[in-house]
């Protein structure tokens, strides 16, 4: 050092890899001041796995740093630094007792410098991906203030990177047991016009839809939609139960509080005005049923979930996750409006419908309302399927059912026959599709057609076109 010259890379290394390997660095972090001066230094850290989150390099020109150095005093009794010209001691008895270090005279202030610059290449090349230059001739609280900016930058970035790889962890995960459970699953109930239904069905349906929407939520879907029309879900039914969506709902919200998840459910409240004020029949008195169902004995009512309405007055910054129930238009109303309203407001935490009926229904007077028609439409379809599941009649029946029709994210459409053996009825897989099929492809997958092949005739599986 007296030289000026550097101290051996073994002994540096040594020091500062034994400083690193200690349990606060390796919890809170570290910072090296001057270090690694060396390529052989830099080697040694990465060899060791021990790489910085950014390395931050000071540009001075030469004759400041020289004069830096040469201006630079000890104090032997508090060991603080000063400078002769810059930062000057306090008191006549400090100055007086002020040495030089004796590696700060020009000459090796100069070989110091050489030295750097025959190192500085290559060790930016080792940090190239992770370098940061700033100008440092200037006032130090100036350059401080942008190497603290710098530093919580790259803290943020690192927290965002690991919350991503803890998302894909997670995910990973979640697709290993979600494949497992799909190669493993035991296919679709049967006696499903049986009603009411038995709780085993009811359950195979509530955890059905659970493993869909967790999936699709832990993937960053955020718009998303169940659509599950067994009979006791379906309201075009007169078996249909309120009760068992109102049953749904509560598996998911309590699924999703079990894991920490604020969920706000919401019901849509009265449209219109007047003697046209009202909600769907299919609606009425859901709120109260959500405000005395049992809810578990664990708090989970009022402390991560709680019940609002539909639209943006209704979306507070603590909500996570929103679950609506069942949102649609009445006639001459419609609850686009407010829809949109509530999922600006969300932003990207996820809204999930339960059995939306989102088309557009006519008025009092039967003519449908055309006004901003194509954007109601427009938003109603940027809502994507997590589930879906319906079953297939004859066109205009309700019985026997034929077949159904099965979607749980991440995977594909899958379209069923039911068939009739001697053990019992069963379903039996006829085609899959990426996308939801229409009514002429999946009469043309009962049939027995090929994909794309023109229909010449209905046949005798007449369901509707527009059955979905």
């Amino acid at each position: 050092m007296n030289a000026g010259q550097l101290v051996p890379d073994e002994i540096v290394n040594a020091m500062v890899t034994s400083r690193l390997s200690r349990k606060d660095a390796k919890e809170k972090g570290w910072l090296l001041d001057g270090y690694p001066r060396t390529s052989p230094q830099a080697e040694s850290l990465e060899r060791l796995n021990i790489r910085p989150d950014i390395y931050i390099v000071l540009e001075v020109p030469d004759e400041i740093l020289i004069d830096r150095c040469v201006g630079r005093r000890l104090d032997p009794v508090t060991g603080k630094i000063y400078h002769i010209k810059n930062f000057p001691p306090e008191t006549e008895e400090i100055k007086a007792r002020l040495i030089t270090r004796p590696d700060d005279t020009e000459e090796k202030v100069k070989s110091r410098l050489k030295t750097y610059k025959q190192n500085a290449e290559a060790i930016s090349s080792t940090y190239m991906d992770i370098m940061k230059k700033l100008g440092g001739n200037r006032q130090k609280n100036i350059v401080f203030e942008e190497v603290t900016s710098l530093l919580v930058q790259t803290q943020k970035s690192k927290q965002e990177m690991a919350k991503l790889e803890k998302l894909q962890v997670a995910s990973d995960a979640l697709s290993k047991v979600a494949s497992s459970r799909q190669d493993n699953w035991r296919g679709i109930p049967t006696r499903l016009n049986n009603i009411p239904h038995s709780r085993e069905i009811r359950n195979y349906f509530y955890d059905d839809v659970l493993q869909a929407t967790e999936r699709a939520i832990t993937d960053g879907r955020t718009r998303l939609k169940v659509e599950i029309n067994i009979p006791e879900l379906n309201p075009e039914m007169d078996v249909y139960r309120i009760g068992t969506l109102m049953e749904l709902v509560r598996v998911l919200a309590l699924s999703f509080a079990d894991d920490g998840k604020r969920v706000k459910v919401c019901v849509q409240g009265s449209m219109g005005e007047g003697a046209l004020a009202g909600m769907p029949l299919q609606l009425a008195g859901t709120r109260k049923i959500l405000e005395f169902m049992d809810w578990g004995d664990d708090g989970a009512m009022g402390t991560f979930i709680s019940i609002g309405s539909i639209g943006a007055n209704d979306v507070d910054e603590q909500d996570d996750v929103y679950i609506l129930v069942a949102p649609q238009n009445a006639v001459g109303n419609c609850i686009i409006d407010d829809l949109r309203a509530m999922t600006d407001a969300a932003g990207s935490r996820p809204v999930v419908l339960v059995n939306p009926r989102l088309k557009d229904l006519p008025g009092s007077s039967g003519i449908m309302q055309t006004m901003g028609r194509d954007k109601r439409l427009e938003y109603a379809a940027s809502f994507e399927n997590c589930y879906f599941f319906r079953l297939l009649y004859y066109a205009g029946t309700q019985y026997p059912i034929m077949g159904a029709l099965r979607m749980s994210y991440p995977y594909r459409y899958e379209l069923y026959k039911r068939v009739d053996e001697p053990s019992g009825e069963k379903y039996v897989i006829l085609a899959t599709f990426t996308e939801k099929p229409n009514g002429e492809q999946i009469n043309d997958a009962f049939e027995g057609k090929p994909r794309k092949q023109e229909r010449k005739a209905s046949g005798i599986w007449g369901f509707l076109s527009g059955i979905l």
